[in-house]
C-alpha cells in the first residue's frame, strides 16, 4: 500500500473523532458561550496525552504539537471553529440530534472541530517523525461578534508562523470531493447603520415636513447603482439592506428612519472605498431631499484570501491521494468567515470538503442541514498529510 494512501488514524482515534462530532452536535453552544464544548475538547485531548492546551477568547483552546525530528523548523496553524447557530434542528433521522431547543450545528462546525481534533491526535502520536510545530485552534465565535478570529490577530497568536490552514464543509459539491481556489475564497462582511432624519408633519400636508421614508426609499434605489456602476464585477460587491424601521402612524409624515445592512466585497484594495461610497450616497440623497443622514459602519470579517502556492500544493495532494476527479475549484463564496483574520496575517488556505449526497442536500444555516460521518476520517487524514507537507517545505 502506498504511503500516500495508507490509513493514518488508529481505530481509537477514529472512534474519538466521531464521538466528539456526535457529542458536540447533541449539545451545541452559541458563539461566546462554548464553555461545555471547551471543557469537552480539553478532556478529549487529555485522554490522548495532549495536556498543554491553552485558552483564548475565553471559550476557545489552542494546542501546540512539536515535532521531534531534525529538519525544517516551520510553524503551521490549523483552525476548527466550535460554535453553533440559533436554529431549531429538524433532523429526526439522526441518533445524535440536538437536544437543546433552538440550537443546532447547522454550519458543520462540529465536523470542522472533530477533523482538526483528529489531526492533533495523529500528529501528537507521529511527533517523532516530523520537524516543526503545528498549532491547532479550537476557535469559538465564528458566527457572532465578538469573533474569535479577531482575538487570534490581537493576541498575536500567529506571530512567527509560516502558514495557516482552515477548512469548511460545502453542501454544493459532492461528498468525497475537495475544493480550493487561489485568491479570494470569501467576501468581507462589513456592517452599517444609517438614520435618515426629516421633519414630522401632518400626512395631508407633506410639504410642511421632510419625509424620512421618502429619503430612505430613494437611498435603497440609489445605493445599488454603486454596485452595478462603480465597482468591477470581479470584486463581487454586494450591498444588502436587512432592516428598515420608521413611522409613527399612517397619517403622519415620518421624521426618522433607521436602516441597517451589510456591505460585502472580495477586494481588499477597494473594500474601504465601497463603504465610503455607501456613506456618500446616504448623505447625498438626504441632502437632496432636505434631510440629514447619520451613517455609522463597523468593519467585520475581511475576505479570506488563499495563497496560490498553498492551493496548488493542496490540489496536487488531493489528486495523488484521492483522485484527479476529486478536486474542484468552486467560485468564491458570497458569505464571510473570520478565518480572514488568519489569512491577513500569514499565507493561508481555506479548503472545502463536499457533503452533497442523498439525504443531505440542504444548505448551511438551515434546520435540515446534515452531513455524513463518513466524511470525517478521509478529511482528517487529508488534513494530516497536508500539514505534514507544509512542515516539510
Amino acid at each position: 500500500m502506498s504511503t500516500l494512501t495508507k490509513p493514518l488514524l488508529s481505530n481509537e482515534e477514529r472512534h474519538a473523532v466521531i464521538e466528539l462530532r456526535h457529542a458536540m452536535h447533541r449539545e451545541p453552544e452559541l458563539s461566546n458561550h462554548e464553555w461545555k464544548t471547551q471543557a469537552r475538547i480539553r478532556q478529549a485531548l487529555e485522554m490522548f496525552g495532549l495536556n498543554n492546551a491553552k485558552p483564548f477568547h475565553e471559550t476557545g483552546l489552542y494546542i501546540d504539537i512539536q515535532g521531534l525530528a531534525s529538519g525544517p523548523s516551520r510553524s503551521v496553524a490549523l483552525r476548527g471553529d466550535i460554535d453553533a447557530l440559533p436554529i431549531q434542528e429538524q433532523r429526526d433521522d439522526l441518533s445524535y440530534q440536538s437536544v437543546l431547543p433552538g440550537r443546532m450545528h447547522a454550519c458543520g462546525h462540529d465536523m470542522h472541530t472533530s477533523i482538526v481534533f483528529g489531526t492533533a491526535l495523529a500528529l501528537h502520536r507521529m511527533r517523532e517523525d516530523f520537524s516543526g510545530r503545528v498549532r491547532v485552534f479550537f476557535q469559538p465565535a465564528e458566527e457572532m461578534e465578538p469573533v474569535g478570529g479577531v482575538t487570534v490577530l490581537k493576541e498575536k497568536l500567529l506571530d512567527g508562523f509560516d502558514a495557516a490552514v482552515g477548512l469548511h464543509i460545502l453542501p454544493s459539491i459532492a461528498s468525497g470531493v475537495y475544493g480550493a481556489r487561489p485568491g479570494a475564497a470569501t467576501k468581507s462582511a462589513d456592517q452599517f447603520d444609517v438614520i435618515f432624519n426629516g421633519l414630522m408633519a401632518h400626512g395631508a400636508m407633506p410639504y410642511e415636513g421632510v419625509d424620512a421614508i421618502a429619503i430612505a426609499a430613494a437611498f435603497i434605489n440609489e445605493v445599488q447603482k454603486v454596485v452595478s456602476r462603480e465597482f468591477p464585477s470581479e470584486d463581487g460587491p454586494i450591498i444588502t439592506i436587512g432592516t428598515i424601521r420608521g413611522g409613527e402612524a399612517r397619517n403622519i409624515i415620518c421624521p426618522s428612519v433607521l436602516l441597517t445592512g451589510t456591505i460585502r466585497t472580495a477586494s481588499l484594495v477597494r473594500r474601504a472605498d465601497l463603504v465610503r461610497r455607501v456613506r456618500e450616497v446616504a448623505q447625498g440623497v438626504a441632502a437632496t431631499h432636505r434631510g440629514e443622514a447619520v451613517f455609522t459602519s463597523h468593519l467585520g470579517d475581511p475576505p479570506v484570501v488563499n495563497d496560490a502556492r498553498m492551493v496548488a500544493l493542496f490540489r496536487d495532494l488531493v489528486v495523488e491521494t484521492v483522485g484527479k476527479t476529486k478536486f474542484v475549484e468552486p467560485p468564491p463564496l458570497s458569505g464571510s468567515d473570520d478565518f480572514g483574520y488568519y489569512s491577513s496575517c500569514v499565507p493561508s488556505i481555506y479548503f472545502w470538503f463536499g457533503s452533497l449526497e442523498p439525504g443531505n442536500e440542504t444548505g448551511l444555516h438551515t434546520p435540515t442541514f446534515g452531513a455524513s460521518d463518513d466524511l470525517l476520517v478521509p478529511t482528517t487524514e487529508l488534513s494530516i498529510r497536508y500539514c505534514r507537507l507544509l512542515l516539510s517545505q
